[in-house]
């Protein structure tokens, strides 16, 4: 028996739940899709209709939406109502965090307005948008400019506030970093109804650097500007197959983007945007890109594939032909590059729908695809959800890019969950220390890919059902859970917030660092009006009396004690 391999498990009774899960795709054809149809539409009529407007008329708009989320604050009685939240549905949400602590007593706040692009500006390359602006949209008005935010998210529906407040990610963050490392400020409405701008290096640059994965904690981000990149017409895209155990997977990945010789900020050595996925424990393909002109991509001989056609193979198993084919370029128009995963949900369109790869369906109904995920959720019910978080993982792993190896063998010996994806980003070392962070002294201890002000990590993409599940073996996805958690405690490592989460608050500040958030929590009023970072996140139901009662703690627990943020 090899190292990786482990004994098979008692086999697990099935249940009814199983039943409605295995016939579930018969909800997502006949109403799941059909909606989702006319809700994309919708919303891209919404999106037409705000491109018709002036920038003036935006921003003019803007400032009486402002207006009435201050009014709204003003109008909370502390005494009386309960925390403040905003009045956006559970299940509308893309990501799978608990969001129980709707249903207790609390203070909504109606931010649905806050969805324009407030401005394009060209020449300091910013874009100044709303917090409800998702990425279909913006790529829908910079890319044909030949601009496009810094690190573009790949699903449509991911919005700037999410990616902002939460967590976000793309193939080019070996660069820029997370997304909200490419934000240049931040238009923030505060517990006692003030708006402040947040920059790097005004009065509220401590602020600026709380924001990033609070969850909308510290207050009410109406509007953000952020970083903009030159790009051109197409992406030229190399695939690389490699075969091995984990470990040399992990280190041909490092491979493909840092360069041995430490040179990590080369343009000519580091490609504009890196991915990985493992599709076996021996097999994986590494893909990076580099932006080409229109001319260069129809040159004689060249091969363009516009994967953005809803009858186009998925990209993950077209990305998979690489293992046969052998190493391939190809050049892919940018637009439907950024988004390239949003048709198959990555490779959870497949357990949606088992049968949605299969050439015939892509010809007759991939027009339909993909399912809106807050209707998936709006229909799957509270057995259905349960079973989900038991049965099966959707978790992203930021780890040390010289730990990826051991995450690699971490994840197969305890979940055995495939494909796996792999995209690298930087944490920059700052003035402050925020919620994550590079290791301490990584500067003075250089490993490939590091700089001297930034860590490169890696995001290890966990999504599908583990592999005991699918042998119908006995899984126990909570204790999987805990246990990762604990391992990505140990090995410096972190959690986005969005998942499914099983850590004790104990453990969450030892994942995460307390310090500059709970100072600036205190410093401007959220404490008492906003719940915490951890209550927000915390697996099971939230009760406002729960909150109230472990706010009033926080200065006696050792892993909260602030009174000074640390450097």
């Amino acid at each position: 028996m090899s190292d990786l391999e482990k004994p098979l498990r008692p086999k697990r009774k099935k249940t009814w739940v199983d039943f409605l899960v295995n016939f579930r795709w018969i909800i997502v054809i006949f109403v799941v899709l059909p909606f989702s149809v006319l809700f994309y539409f919708s919303i891209y009529v919404g999106d037409l209709w705000s491109s018709l407007k002036s920038y003036k008329r935006r921003q003019k708009e803007h400032d009486e939406n402002v207006k009435k989320v201050v009014n709204r604050l003003k109008q909370r009685n502390p005494s009386k109502d309960g925390l403040v939240c905003t009045a956006r549905k559970p299940w509308i949400a893309v990501g799978m965090r608990n969001v129980d602590y709707k249903r207790a007593r609390h203070f909504e706040v109606d931010l649905s307005a806050f969805r324009n692009i407030l401005d394009i500006d060209k020449e300091r390359m910013i874009a100044r948008v709303e917090p409800l602006v998702n990425m279909g949209q913006i790529t829908r008005e910079t890319v044909p400019m030949n601009l496009a935010l810094a690190v573009v998210a790949e699903l449509d529906d991911l919005t700037v506030g999410g990616l902002i407040n939460g967590y976000g990610i793309e193939g080019s963050s070996h660069i820029y970093g997370l997304f909200s490392d490419t934000v240049v400020a931040y238009e923030i409405v505060l517990s006692d109804g003030r708006l402040v701008r947040a920059t790097r290096d005004n009065e509220h640059s401590d602020l600026f650097y709380a924001i990033p994965w609070s969850q909308g904690t510290l207050g009410l981000l109406v509007a953000a500007e952020i970083k903009l990149i030159p790009i051109k017409e197409y992406m030229k895209l190399t695939y690389k197959p490699v075969v091995g155990n984990l470990r040399e997977l992990a280190q041909a990945y490092s491979d493909s983007f840092c360069p041995r010789d430490g040179d990590q900020d080369n343009p000519e050595k580091v490609p504009d945007f890196v991915e990985g996925m493992i599709y076996t424990p021996t097999e994986g393909v590494f893909m990076t890109g580099r932006y080409a002109s229109k001319e260069e991509a129809k040159k004689k001989g060249n091969k363009i594939n516009c994967v953005g056609w809803w009858f186009k193979p998925w990209f993950y198993q077209h990305a998979q032909t690489a293992l046969k084919r052998g190493e391939f370029v190809e050049y892919i128009p940018t637009r439907e590059y950024y988004h390239r995963h949003t048709r198959c949900l990555y490779w959870e369109g497949k357990l949606i729908l088992p049968f949605a790869d299969q050439c015939w369906f892509r010809w007759l109904l991939g027009w339909l695809m993909p399912p809106k995920v807050s209707l998936l959720k709006a229909t799957q019910g509270e057995a259905i959800r349960n079973y989900y978080h038991e049965m099966h993982v959707i978790q992203d792993l930021l780890v040390p890019l010289y730990k990826v190896g051991d995450a690699l063998e971490y994840v197969h010996e305890e979940m055995e969950v495939y494909p796996l994806w792999l995209c690298p980003h930087r944490v920059f070392k700052l003035p402050m220390k925020t919620m994550i962070y590079p290791e301490h002294g990584f500067e003075h201890n250089r490993r490939q890919g590091d700089t001297d002000y930034a860590q490169m990590f890696t995001d290890v993409g966990v999504y599908y059902a583990p592999g005991p599940v699918l042998r119908g073996e006995v899984f126990d996805g909570a204790e999987a859970v805990r246990r990762l958690e604990l391992w990505l405690i140990e090995n410096h490592s972190f959690q986005p917030q969005y998942a499914v989460s099983e850590l004790n608050e104990k453990n969450f500040w030892r994942m995460f660092d307390a310090s500059h958030y709970e100072y600036c929590r205190r410093k401007y009023g959220a404490v008492g009006t906003f719940m915490s970072v951890y209550y927000k996140s915390k697996k099971g139901r939230k009760t406002e009396k729960e909150v109230q009662e472990a706010e009033q703690q926080q200065l006696e627990t050792p892993y909260a004690e602030i009174d000074q943020p640390a450097a």
